[in-house]
């Protein structure tokens, strides 16, 4: 009888902790909200267990603490927990917890593990039973539950243990679905912001009611300036007239937009214009694109729309510049024209002296014909990428010396300071074509200064560039009109005669043809303006320049006693062979190829100190390619390209570049860059010890790059030698998991850790390692790995 009324009371508590389980799981299923399911799952799990106070703790994927709620705490009570001294160690051992913990007392426990002890003042009780369930998701740990302090100090039991473990997977479920919404929010909120800040108009329209669904800013501010202010979105499209490119104008109220949205009609950039009763205008360029559900009926029509007036204002400039130019070579000709037929009338009544003049007018116009259409082809040559660059060795004051001659022989007035420091390095330029920069730098300064102001010349040396810089102390410039300077048909006064607007944009092409780059500052107007170019400096040739110093990093992949291997990726054969060329000619060993696969297996096989890499590829872009590269290693990657625009060096240098190098370019510069790249990547980080490495059976032999155990030869990847090298060089010392993603990787701040983790498991594997007994790679939870300082060698060993 006894028993079974203990049978029927182990039933009764049965059914009341399944009830009260099902409780919790519905009512933590009530909401997607993050914040919501977070805090109900802790809240249950205090009320499943009795708890007085309660964390919860999720991690990311790389095992670090993503989010954190407390529960039963005040905001002052929880600061505890920040402030808590020496709490790396004791939130450390908390985190690593993998199975179901429950202790009776949480105090005795941590002081018996020798951690920090934790005594909050909130404490009812200086006993503090404590329990600790795992959360998991997919066989994979996501966080945990700790609680703690029950009524009365009573221990927390195997029932109340259990309870939480069956919780904690049903919960579990429930926070990756609360997470994967929040990811779809975030994801959502992310392009909502995107289309809203695109510099592209965009508006939906409904297809069957013609009202428009949402729009961004842009489409916003284009018909912004067609709508009265007390003017709503559907009265605005009532009164709009439509100009179509085929010549067809027609008023929305004529063709109702719910009609021609309905036949799904697709628009491809198409030209319309936009008017409104009182006149106003805006031209557009529209796209338009019927959007079908699975029914097959058009639900919505999306329409971009892009701002005309640029384009607009670019024909506007063209006219103006076609109107100068007829302007500019009319003169001339004109002179020409008229100086010529007085030689050939009657010449009697002139002497030698006039008919001398005649011609001297006649050669003075025809050179300054000549300039105009040479600027006009070095424009045409610069867009197409043809501008014929020959860079030799030079010095800067000559370049400023020849440019200052031909500058005062014109007339000038001004006078020219010029401020150049005594050891200035020769640079690679071509000096036709930097004589034109200087020349054109500084008539501008000339233009915009008064000819009593002075124009300075001065220069500066940087790394491997000298950067020449002309001053003036004129008119000076807007702000808000800088960045316009270089552009082509630019020109700061309208009716400013004698300037093509073609000065500047030709000085940016043949300074960036150069491998350079040119901006211009001011302090503002009626102060002055400075424009700045760069040119790249030559290096001599020293005995052994094609090698690498012995004081090479960790992180890099030669010893200086090797020739140093240089790949180098262009599907064009003819430069490919020329760059080949140059190398073999500077000492260098040279690996050619066009197939960015076959690369890869040159990475692998050849292990390359340096890559020179085209930006387009067949089948592959350059920059992508260049992280495949970096897959193997720290690999400096000097891009090799025709494309000058400032976009794309600034995209390529941003995503880890070394240097970028613009087609056409001199053999000496290419070299000088190369050197100079290698020097940097040589200064970074602790030079690779010129002893072996020995701890047990494992001795590596940094200078003939030699693993092995127990004398026998392992052979490992690239990757795995170089974080080899990475602990060994600074054995003794925990490397984070951070400084091995950033000096075996070259990835800083990403936190994907599994590829680190396959290697070393792969590299344990090649040395015979036991992950949980080590000898030679050590692991520290959560922060990084170490090797042991290594044995001293004996004298015979050496």
């Amino acid at each position: 009888m006894r028993r079974n009324d203990e049978l029927a009371r182990e039933n009764e508590a049965l059914r009341e902790r399944l009830s009260r389980l099902s409780e919790a799981s519905l009512r933590i299923n009530e909401s997607l909200d993050f914040q919501s399911v977070l805090q109900g799952v802790l809240d249950s799990a205090c009320s499943l267990t009795g708890s007085r106070y309660g964390v919860i703790t999720l991690l990311d994927h790389a095992g670090r603490v993503e989010d954190f709620l407390y529960s039963g705490m005040t905001s002052e009570e929880s600061a505890l927990f920040s402030e808590f001294p020496d709490g790396s160690a004791f939130f450390g051992y908390l985190s690593g917890i993998e199975e179901p913990l429950r202790l009776r007392d949480f105090h005795s426990h941590v002081k018996a593990l020798g951690l920090p002890e934790f005594n909050p003042p909130f404490a009812v009780s200086p006993v503090l039973p404590f329990l600790a369930v795992p959360i998991r998701h997919m066989d994979e740990r996501i966080g945990a539950f700790y609680v703690g302090e029950t009524e009365a100090s009573r221990e927390f039991t195997s029932e109340d243990e259990e309870t939480l473990v069956m919780f904690a997977s049903q919960a579990a479920l429930v926070i990756a679905n609360a997470r994967r919404h929040r990811e779809e929010q975030r994801a959502r909120a992310d392009l909502e912001t995107l289309v809203d800040t695109s510099p592209v108009g965009v508006v939906v329209f409904d297809a069957r009611t013609g009202a428009p669904l949402t729009s961004n800013r842009e489409a916003k501010r284009l018909v912004g300036g067609l709508r009265n202010a007390d003017q709503s979105s559907e009265e605005l499209l009532e009164v709009l007239t439509v100009r179509r490119a085929d010549g067809r104008e027609f008023s929305l109220t004529e063709f109702p937009l719910a009609e021609s949205l309905q036949r799904a009609e697709t628009v491809r950039a198409e030209e319309i214009v936009i008017r409104v009763p009182d006149g106003r205008s805006v031209r557009i360029l529209v796209n338009a694109t019927p959007i079908r559900p699975a029914e097959g009926e058009v639900d919505s029509v999306i329409v971009t729309l892009q701002d005309m007036t640029p384009m607009e204002e670019l024909e506007r400039l063209r006219a103006e510049f076609l109107a100068m130019v007829s302007h500019e070579l009319r003169g001339p000709l004109a002179s020409i024209k008229g100086s010529a037929a007085t030689v050939m009338g009657d010449t009697s009544t002139f002497g030698p002296a006039e008919m001398v003049q005649f011609f001297r007018i006649i050669d003075r116009q025809a050179d300054e014909m000549n300039r105009l259409i040479s600027d006009l082809l070095d424009v045409a040559r610069i867009e197409t990428g043809t501008l014929p660059v020959n860079p030799e060795p030079v010095l800067v004051a000559a370049l400023v010396d020849q440019a200052r001659s031909a500058f005062q022989s014109r007339g000038s007035g001004h006078n020219i300071r010029i401020d150049l420091p005594p050891d200035l390095p020769r640079v690679m330029a071509d000096p036709r074509r930097i004589v034109q920069v200087l020349g054109n730098l500084l008539s501008n300064a000339a233009r915009h200064s008064p000819e009593s102001s002075p124009i300075r010349v001065s220069a500066v040396h940087a790394d491997f560039y000298v950067s020449v810089t002309i001053e003036d102390w004129g008119r000076g410039l807007p702000t808000e009109r800088i960045s316009l300077l270089f552009q082509k048909f630019f020109r700061l006064e309208e009716d400013e005669r004698g300037d093509t607007g073609l000065g500047l944009a030709i000085c940016k092409g043949i300074v960036e043809a150069h491998g350079g780059r040119i901006w211009a500052e001011s302090d503002g107007q009626g102060r002055g303006s400075r424009f700045t170019f760069t040119l790249p400096v030559l290096e001599e040739a020293a005995p052994g320049a094609a090698t690498v110093p012995a004081s090479s990093t960790a992180g890099s992949r030669w010893t200086g006693k090797e020739q140093v291997r240089i790949l180098a990726v262009d599907d064009d054969p003819q430069a490919l062979r020329y760059v080949q060329d140059t190398l073999t000619k500077a000492g260098y060993t040279a690996i050619g190829t066009g197939d960015p696969k076959e690369a890869l297996d040159f990475m692998e096989a050849r292990m390359p100190h340096l890559v020179l890499l085209d930006l387009v590829l067949p089948g592959a872009d350059g920059v992508e390619l260049m992280k495949d590269i970096r897959v193997f290693g720290n690999i400096p990657v000097i891009f090799l390209s025709a494309y000058g625009q400032e976009d794309v060096i600034a995209r390529a240098l941003d995503m880890g570049a070394d240097d970028y190098i613009v087609k056409p370019f001199a053999p000496t510069e290419l070299i000088a860059r190369i050197r100079a790249t290698l020097r940097k990547r040589a200064s970074l980080g602790p030079s690779e010890p010129a002893e072996p490495y020995t701890q047990g059976g494992l001795r590596i032999d940094y200078a003939q790059r030699n693993v092995s155990v127990a004398g026998n030869p392992v052979r490992l990847t690239a990757i795995e030698y170089r974080l080899l090298v990475e602990l060994s060089v600074n054995a003794g010392e925990t490397l984070t998991y951070e400084h091995l993603q950033e000096r075996v990787w070259d990835r800083r701040g990403e936190g994907d850790l599994r590829p680190m983790r396959s290697a070393v498991r792969s590299l344990r594997r090649k040395l015979g390692d036991d992950a949980k007994n080590p000898t030679y790679i050590f692991n520290e939870s959560r922060i990084g790995y170490h090797m042991p300082k290594g044995e001293t060698p004996k004298q015979g060993d050496r």
